[in-house]
C-alpha cells in the first residue's frame, strides 16, 4: 500500500481536506505550501482532527532546489498535486501569472519524480477543461478544448496533455487526473474550511461573507443566461466527499497503466439563487445580493456525470448543497469565535 504521500498545497482548501483523509486512510502525507492562500495554523487544525502530527515544510513549487530536498529528506511513494492558481476572473486579468505558475511547478515535480523514481501521480484538474459543454451532463469523453473560457482551464488542460505524454514515455507511470467541479462547503468538526484572501473567488464563501456582513453586497454575475432562473448553474460537490474521491484514486492508482480521468461531482446542477436560497433557509440568515452583468470566463451550465468514478473507484458523492451551506456557516462562526 502506498505510505508517503507528497500533498502540493496541503494547508490549503481542498489540500488539507485530503490531508485529514490521507491520515485517516493510515498513510503519511508530506506537505509542501507557499502560504500564499493558507495559514501555518491549518497544520494545527489537521492534528486536532486526526491526532497525527502534520509534516510539512515552507516553500514554493516554482523553486526546484528546495523541492529537491523535500524529495531527498522523504522517500516519496506518490504525489496529490493541488497547489495551482485557481480565480477564472484573475487568470482571464492575468494570463501570464497562470501559465507561468499552474505550468512551471507542474514541470518540476515531474522533474523531481524522474531523479527519485517516483511514478505514482493524482492530478486535480477541473471541469474548466470542458469549457461550454455541448451535452449535459458533462462525461469523461465529452470534447475538451475547444471551447475552454479562460487561461485558468487552459492551463489545467495543458498540464493534464504533459502528464499524458511523461506518462506514456516512461514505464510504470500511474497517473490519475481528476476533474473537479466546484468544491464547497467546511469539515464538519468547524476546524478546516475555506479562508480566501481578499474578495472570494468561489460562490460559496462570497455568500458567507455577505451573509456575516463582510461583504455589502453579494454580485450575481448576470441574470441573463439560458437557464431556468437566468443565473449560471454548477455542480457543487462538498469538499470532504471531494476529499475521499482523492482517496479512492489513490487506492485504484496501482491498476491504472499509463493515465485515467475521472469526474468528481455530484450530477446535479444548483443555480446560483438555489444555493443563495438554500443557504438562508438552512442558516436562517439573509444574504444580501445585487444583479451585476456577466464576467469575462463565465459559462452558463456545467454539471457532471460521475458514474465512471462510482463504477471503477468506489467513490461517490453523499453530502448535499444543504450539508455544504450548513458547514459553510458552521466554519465562519468557528473562525470568529477564536
Amino acid at each position: 500500500m502506498i505510505k508517503k504521500i507528497l500533498v502540493t498545497g496541503g494547508l490549503g482548501y481542498i489540500g488539507s481536506h485530503a490531508t485529514v483523509e490521507l491520515i485517516k486512510s493510515g498513510r503519511t502525507p508530506v506537505i509542501v505550501d507557499n502560504l500564499s492562500n493558507s495559514t501555518p495554523s491549518v497544520a494545527t487544525r489537521i492534528k486536532q482532527i486526526t491526532g497525527h502530527d502534520t509534516l510539512w515544510h515552507e516553500g514554493d513549487l516554482l523553486d526546484l532546489a528546495f523541492l529537491k530536498t523535500v524529495f531527498s529528506k522523504h522517500e516519496i511513494s506518490a504525489i496529490m498535486h493541488f497547489a495551482a492558481l485557481k480565480s477564472v476572473g484573475e487568470s482571464t486579468e492575468n494570463p501570464l501569472r497562470y501559465y507561468l505558475h499552474n505550468l512551471v511547478t507542474t514541470f518540476n515535480l515531474l522533474l523531481c519524480m524522474q531523479e527519485f523514481a517516483v511514478n505514482k501521480f493524482v492530478f486535480s484538474s477541473s471541469a474548466a477543461v470542458y469549457g461550454e459543454p455541448e451535452n449535459l451532463p458533462v462525461t469523461e469523453g465529452s470534447q475538451v478544448g475547444t471551447s475552454v473560457a479562460n487561461p485558468y482551464g487552459w492551463t489545467k488542460l495543458m498540464m493534464e496533455q504533459i502528464l499524458r505524454d511523461v506518462a506514456a514515455s516512461q514505464q510504470n507511470w500511474h497517473v490519475t487526473i481528476l476533474r473537479y467541479f466546484n468544491a464547497v462547503g467546511a469539515h464538519p468538526s468547524g476546524l478546516l474550511g475555506e479562508s480566501p484572501k481578499g474578495t472570494p473567488a468561489n460562490l460559496l464563501p462570497y455568500v458567507v461573507q455577505a451573509a456575516a456582513g463582510q461583504q455589502e453586497h453579494l454580485f450575481v454575475y448576470g441574470d441573463d443566461y439560458d437557464t431556468p432562473d437566468g443565473t449560471g448553474i454548477r455542480d457543487y460537490i462538498h469538499v470532504v466527499d471531494l476529499a475521499r474521491g482523492h482517496i479512492a484514486a489513490l487506492h485504484h492508482l496501482d491498476e491504472i497503466d499509463g493515465t485515467a480521468v475521472y469526474n468528481l461531482g455530484t450530477g446535479r446542477g444548483v443555480s446560483v439563487l438555489e444555493l443563495i436560497d438554500a443557504f438562508q433557509k438552512v442558516n436562517g440568515v439573509t444574504v444580501p445580493y445585487k444583479i451585476v452583468p456577466r464576467r469575462p470566463g463565465d459559462i452558463a451550465i456545467s454539471y457532471a456525470d460521475p458514474t465512471k468514478a462510482q463504477r471503477e473507484l468506489g467513490w461517490e458523492a453523499t453530502l448535499t448543497i444543504h450539508d455544504a451551506c450548513r458547514t459553510a456557516w458552521q466554519w465562519e462562526h468557528a473562525r470568529k469565535d477564536e
